[in-house]
């Protein structure tokens, strides 16, 4: 990895693209530790620690101290989510998408909108828990009104900067905005952690001990595992029948069709944290209110077993999803006939398509339940000890953390060998 950022360092407009992948991030971080008006950020952090604990993690700590980018990137995913489901549903929608660069560009449009109006539910609702839980620095009614336009119209507006400047790293710097935004924000967290983990060592008592050094043990394998995870594939063989083009012979090889064990990446895990979130934060609302609305909602706290199945149920539904809208088995087959290829012992057409798509379904869930089990061990890893309750970067973060990492080195490959470069090809 570091081998590779060195190379491409040496590339001029490489470097240019690091540094301002780095400076967008820079602007991140300085927008997050910026309190809206009318906030007392002492009174809210903590609150959010005991209510939303994990959402402020992959805010970088933005959320509980109710700075400019408190939302994060949170309602752009699911402004995201919404289109691409709706994109399934909606025949209209499923055309404009299939339009080439015009329609590509008119999604990413009305995916902005969608941001704008979730941004400003989100914010209101925020606004609400820190009206109902004394968080805010004015007491009078005219006071609270005005305060809440400006709390809502700060939160909205930072949201809508977050997502621009993801889309200014999607266009002219390194690797995915959003997920190079979430890793920031969770990178930012990990002397929280290390602190932890420092202050535990130090208690009186060989079980502290024991426990730490089983933490870092288990934290280095599960880096080793997801890597190994993100890199394994399966191949499909594929053999090209020959051809005659003028005075010259094509084809006649045998190669193969690479599909990986893990296609959607940390996306799975992104949307399904996002989407659970919401519970916690109704919740956190109304934290002392009574009733069967509350007793269902309070089922679905971060460290419960209900959100532990519901969130690993989730992780492989969106997984499927993503593999889905991304990868098409039809075109996939249809790509082989015309180029003349074929999968052997497979009939090109119908039959090489329902292979495929066989085959995708099962490395989609083998994929999914490596995922899944991943991010949700931590959670039963605290149920077991409420020791493994206090670390702030669970499953969930280093798979993030490790997926964007992974997603940078392969960008940077992809882009070296674009240019030929010759001390990465040797």
């Amino acid at each position: 990895m570091f081998e590779t950022i060195k190379n491409a360092w040496k590339i001029v407009d490489l470097r240019k693209k690091i540094l301002f992948t780095l400076f967008i991030l820079l602007i991140f971080r300085i927008g997050s530790v910026i309190t809206v008006p009318f906030v007392d950020p002492n009174e809210l952090q903590s609150g959010v620690n005991q209510t939303l604990g994990m959402l402020a993690t992959l805010t970088g700590g933005a959320l509980e101290y109710g700075t400019l980018f408190a939302l994060g990137v949170a309602p752009y995913i699911n402004s995201s989510i919404i289109l691409q489901l709706l994109c399934v549903a909606i025949p209209a929608l499923e055309r404009l998408s299939k339009e080439g660069e015009e329609g590509r560009k008119k999604i990413a449009q009305l995916t902005r909108y969608i941001t704008i109006v979730l941004a400003m539910i989100q914010g209101t609702a925020y606004y609400i828990y820190m009206a109902a839980n004394r968080m805010l620095t004015v007491s009078t009614t005219g006071a609270k009104w005005f305060a809440g336009f400006v709390v809502v119209l700060s939160l909205t507006a930072g949201s809508a900067l977050v997502m621009w400047l993801g889309e200014q790293i999607d266009e002219k710097g390194i690797g995915n905005g959003i997920s190079m935004i979430l890793f920031a924000g969770i990178i930012s967290r990990a002397d929280n952690a290390l602190e932890t983990l420092i202050a535990w060592f130090k208690i009186p008592g060989a079980q502290y001990k024991v426990a730490v050094i089983a933490i870092v043990v288990v934290f280095l394998l599960v880096i080793a595992f997801i890597v190994w995870m993100s890199n394994a594939e399966r191949r499909l063989p594929v053999q090209y029948a020959k051809r005659v083009v003028g005075r010259k012979m094509y084809g006649g090889q045998n190669t193969h069709l690479p599909i990986k064990v893990n296609m959607s990446g940390v996306m799975p895990i992104i949307f399904a944290s996002s989407i659970l979130m919401l519970p916690t934060m109704i919740r956190s609302f109304a934290p002392n209110a009574k009733g069967w609305f509350f007793k269902v909602l309070d089922l679905f706290t971060t460290q419960g077993s209900m959100y532990a199945v519901i969130y690993f149920a989730m992780i492989i539904a969106f997984a499927y999803f993503y593999t889905t809208i991304q990868y098409n088995p039809v075109e996939m087959a249809n790509n082989l006939r015309k180029n003349s290829g074929s999968i052997p012992g497979l009939r090109p057409g119908k039959p090489t398509a329902d292979f495929i798509k066989k085959v995708l379904s099962r490395i989609t869930l083998i994929g999914a339940l490596l995922l899944s089990v991943i991010a949700v061990g931590p959670i039963f890893f605290s149920m077991i000890s409420p020791v493994f309750s206090t670390v702030s970067i669970g499953g969930t973060s280093v798979i993030i953390i490790v997926g964007v990492a992974l997603d940078i080195v392969n960008n940077l490959e992809s882009q070296m060998m674009m240019r030929h470069y010759k001390g990465f090809l040797d």
